[in-house]
């Protein structure tokens, strides 16, 4: 019979850090904790394949359950000494979630569960403290009914808001005992007047509702968005993780905290974390009270009051820390950690791998390598190559000048300029429109993750630096200003005010996470420095890798930014954009309106130098590296003039009438362009384009050879070849264009000509298109459009149901599909190499900055992938990682 649950504590760990895919990362850590000696309150895990079976049999749990759940139970009373549902000393738990991978705030907890109305007398006398008893009560009934019943918790919340204005209290710590269980009364009475039915007061009951809720929130709708947002397989499933409560609500001498082992926002290796006295944990990470410090380094850097840990409780502190070390040398990795102090008393509650900025990880990873904690390669494997993204992009200028109107905590750095808004859809909706966004909240819940991932930066006024704004702000690379006192939001007028100031929705605001400063108005900004950590890391990646990493670039600025970022090389430039220069599309208008090759020649001719000092711009600044050009693919709808002077210009310029040119606008409409006179067929229509376009990449080539001493080294490449017959008869013309070049200059260049494989067909195909290309390089963007079927440009209205199905694991324009494409490429690249044995293959899609595709271009043994400026040091980061999975 297969076993689905797994004790922990008490000297017990049937589990351990090694079984994260069984027990989920909260499991498999809490059984390591406890097998390693730390104080873990008993416990026991229900498995993530109790999930899979719960969803294939209509939510339900079998029989067999039942019983090891009551062995679960048995473990923790007998650990603990009390008894689940009996007053005298109940055993109260907490039921959490726990999913192999991290989702902070994603799916639900339930704690204190087992209070009822008779158990709740008996916590009050064993405790000898009856405000924390009754307490402890309406926290639970107020959570159990959001979470296992799905109330309004709004209701809730507007109870105990009156309850304090009835007393004049601001704090929920004023309120008496007398008060919680007047309290608990109106949270009753709410339950019932919304459910229709009295609280539940069986304890089993509790738990069944509860173990059946964290199992349900795996498909809640914001656990689904992460999950997208993440790529985790909606078919891993969450474990359960029951455990015995533990009080951080007892007094003064009770605390609760979230620690990390080092800075999680600069990387620093130093305490980092936050607690709060006589609170539980869920104060701490909701943003509901603002936290005190942990260390009073920390409490003096940021000039604040109230007592950090280190100062407030000494001994419990030295304890922490001494845990703090145990971890990270055990784990060998920066750990976010959960904590209650009961009494004086210190108890771990979770340890996992932080999350941590892009800057932190580089950061923790080069530290810990130099400590000799982890190794180099290792290191390389550390850094999630999507993270860099946040490194390499310009922030904000230290000198421009600023309007700044508060302060807050600096919760996730970087910096973001927007216009407000004031909720999630409202921050999706306008993103989608083109809009930058700043997310503008009192404080945020897992129900905002689309609007976090929508906005550029996010501002709360509430929320320390572990709230959930805080550390989803972080693991998405958003900046977050969090715990601005001084912001009074209304979000029904939709505006905020500050210092006598008022801020509507639309404005546009600016906030520096790395400050906390929130400024009025857009501020100047500064490109990034790439030195340091990141230039160590990207180094040891060098070592490693195979895969060359070449980059998307057609303008002299792409190619300094590539270059700076340590491209090897173009794997694509696209002649196109070149052509769209407002100084040119007049002469591009007149080649494509011409009746006749002698008209299109004229046009050609007034292109061939504007063309040739593009080219010569890029080989100067890629001297001694490979270029590959594709010559002109686009549809030629893109390029025929609309407005009626737009045909007045190319008739003034053409010397024909404007009439003539409309009948010919209307002789070149095309019903689906993208599928039409396009690529290579225009070439082989009109090889006088392909011809100029050849004269100008060998002219631009030789000239920065004499000049350089470096020859450039072109590569030709024809777009949307299908045939072999297509690519023999434009090779022909640029070979002998070639000729004639190198004749007229006397010096020769080597060069080579090859195609893009973009279409199934040449894929199938690619043994013969083989015995004429020196090089293939894959076009995926077009590749998985004539593959599956889908426009690039119209698949966002349907895609995204499509992943939530399972139908395609990630989206195939953004993560290559490996089953369905891929298996072309692979095809391609086996069949091209019968034929040519030495043959180049690359890929220049937008796959090629995508670290799963890279992955797949190492497995495959392609030789380069080549990505837009910004994302050649993730490819090459990528590419590293790809080589050592590939080896280890």
């Amino acid at each position: 019979m297969t076993q689905y649950v797994y004790r922990f504590g008490g000297g017990v760990s049937d589990g351990g850090k090694g079984d994260r895919n069984l027990l989920g990362g909260k499991g498999a850590n809490l059984a390591e904790m406890a097998s390693i000696g730390l104080p873990v309150p008993p416990g026991f895990t229900i498995s993530t394949e109790m999930c899979t079976r719960y969803y294939e049999e209509g939510q339900s749990f079998p029989e067999s359950l039942k019983a090891e759940v009551a062995n679960g139970i048995a473990h923790i009373e007998a650990v603990t000494g009390k008894k689940f549902g009996v007053a005298a000393d109940p055993l109260l738990v907490s039921v959490r979630s726990g999913a192999r991978a991290s989702m902070p705030g994603m799916m639900d907890t339930v704690l204190n569960l087992g209070l009822n109305d008779e158990t709740v007398a008996g916590l009050a006398a064993i405790s000898g403290d009856d405000r924390f008893a009754w307490d402890s009560y309406r926290r639970f009934i107020q959570m159990y009914s959001d979470v296992v019943l799905e109330l309004d918790h709004g209701a809730f919340e507007e109870a105990l808001e009156i309850a304090k204005e009835d007393k004049g209290y601001s704090l929920d710590t004023e309120l008496s005992a007398a008060d919680w269980q007047a309290l608990v009364k109106r949270y009753k009475a709410i339950v019932e007047e919304q459910w229709g039915k009295p609280f539940p007061q069986d304890v089993h009951e509790q738990l069944w509702g509860a173990v059946g809720a964290v199992f349900g929130s795996w498909q809640s709708e914001r656990a689904k968005v992460y999950r997208r947002l993440n790529d985790i397989p909606a078919d891993w499933g969450t474990a359960v993780n029951v455990q015995a409560m533990v009080f951080g609500n007892m007094g003064d001498t009770s605390a609760t905290g979230v620690a990390f082992t080092r800075d999680p926002s600069k990387g620093d290796r130093a305490y980092y974390g936050e607690f709060l006295i006589n609170a539980q944990g869920e104060d701490v990470v909701a943003g509901i009270r603002t936290p005190q410090y942990l260390t009073k380094a920390a409490r003096e850097a940021a000039g604040a009051k109230p007592l950090s840990m280190e100062e407030a409780m000494p001994e419990v502190y030295g304890q922490l820390a001494k845990v703090f070390d145990l971890l990270e040398t055990h784990y060998r990795d920066m750990q976010d950690i959960e904590f209650t102090v009961e009494r004086g008393h210190l108890w771990m509650l979770q340890t996992r791998n932080g999350k941590r900025t892009a800057k932190a990880a580089l950061k923790i990873a080069v530290d810990m390598a130099n400590e000799g904690l982890i190794s180099e390669e290792e290191a390389v494997a550390r850094v999630d190559p999507a993270a860099l993204d946040q490194l390499l992009h310009p922030t904000l200028d230290p000198n421009a000048p600023r309007d700044v109107i508060a302060k807050g905590l600096p919760a996730s750095p970087g910096a973001a300029s927007g216009i407000a808004v004031f909720d999630s859809d409202t921050a999706e909706h306008r993103a989608e429109l083109g809009d930058a966004v700043i997310l503008v909240r009192v404080e945020t819940s897992p129900e905002d993750i689309h609007g976090m991932h929508a906005a550029k930066g996010i501002l709360t006024a509430r929320g320390g630096m572990t709230s959930h704004a805080a550390v989803v702000a972080r693991g998405m690379g958003r900046p977050c200003v969090s715990g601005v006192g001084s912001l009074a939001i209304d979000a029904k007028a939709r505006l905020f005010r500050v210092g006598g100031r008022e801020v509507k929705e639309g404005d546009v605001i600016t906030i520096d996470g790395s400050t906390g400063e929130v400024m009025v108005g857009k501020v100047a900004t500064v490109e990034p420095e790439l030195a340091g950590d990141f230039g160590v890391l990207m180094g040891w990646a060098d070592k490693v890798r195979r895969l060359k990493v070449r980059a998307n670039a057609e303008t002299p600025l792409d190619c300094k930014t590539a270059r700076t970022f340590g491209a090897e090389g173009v794997g694509l430039c696209r002649t196109e954009h070149m052509f769209f220069d407002a100084a040119r599309i007049t002469a591009v208008r007149q080649m494509i309106l011409a009746e006749d090759e002698k008209g299109r020649r004229v046009a050609l001719e007034k292109l061939l130098p504007e063309q040739r000092g593009d080219f010569v711009q890029i080989f100067e600044i890629m001297a001694g590296l490979p270029v590959t050009i594709r010559l002109l693919d686009p549809p030629l709808h893109e390029f025929l003039p609309h407005a009626e002077e737009e045909f007045s210009e190319v008739a003034e310029a053409a010397g024909v009438g404007v009439e003539a040119l409309k009948r010919r606008a209307a002789e070149l409409h095309e019903f689906n362009p993208m599928l039409g006179h396009r690529g290579c067929r225009l070439g082989v229509t009109y090889p006088e384009i392909y011809e100029m376009q050849a004269r100008a990449i060998f002219e631009a080539a030789v000239a920065v050879a004499e000049k350089s001493g470096a020859a450039p080294i072109p590569e030709v490449m024809v777009p949307l070849v299908a045939t072999k017959r297509e690519l023999e008869l434009m090779k022909d013309v640029i070979d002998s264009t070639a000729k004639a070049v190198f004749a007229e200059k006397g010096r020769t260049i080597d060069y080579l000509v090859g195609t893009m494989i973009e279409l199934p067909r040449a894929a199938l195909k690619a043994g013969e298109i083989a015995e004429v290309a020196e090089f293939f390089s894959f076009g995926t963007n077009d590749l998985t459009q004539t593959t599956l079927g889908v426009s690039r440009d119209d698949a966002g209205r349907f895609l995204t149901t499509y992943v939530d199905k399972g139908i395609y694991a990630r989206d195939p324009f953004v993560s290559l599909d490996v089953e369905g494409v891929g298996e072309l490429i692979e095809l391609a690249a086996e069949r091209g190499r019968k034929t040519r044995p030495g043959i180049k293959l690359g890929i220049c899609g937008e796959h090629g900055g995508d670290p799963a595709s890279i992955a797949f271009c190492e497995e495959t043994g392609l030789d380069y992938v080549s990505a837009s400026p910004y994302r050649v040091p993730i490819a090459r980061l990528a590419a590293a990682q790809a080589a050592l999975k590939k080896k280890g």
